[in-house]
């Protein structure tokens, strides 16, 4: 496992991760891990999120069922806006 050194954080920032993960009973370098596991994306999130796009795309493009015989919601709040 790789080890990372940051150097000249700002206070204001050092302050914050401290009080952040004191609330969340973590040590700093487990609250910056975790941040980092939040917010930068591996070569695999990156493509769960394609294929995610593409599942979300697909389902959009699908047309509704058809009712049957029965007008559908649009049809009816037309008709009864005519009257």
């Amino acid at each position: 496992m790789a080890t990372l050194y940051v150097e000249n954080v700002p206070d204001e920032i050092y302050a914050a991760l401290r009080k952040q993960a004191n609330l969340r009973r973590k040590s700093i370098a487990q609250e910056v891990i975790a941040l980092l596991e939040t917010n930068i994306l591996t070569p695999q999130e990156l493509q769960r999120r394609r294929e995610l796009l593409q599942k979300a795309l697909r389902m959009s493009a699908r047309r509704a069922p058809v009712s049957g015989p029965f007008p559908s919601t649009e049809e009816m709040l037309r008709e009864d806006r005519a009257r």
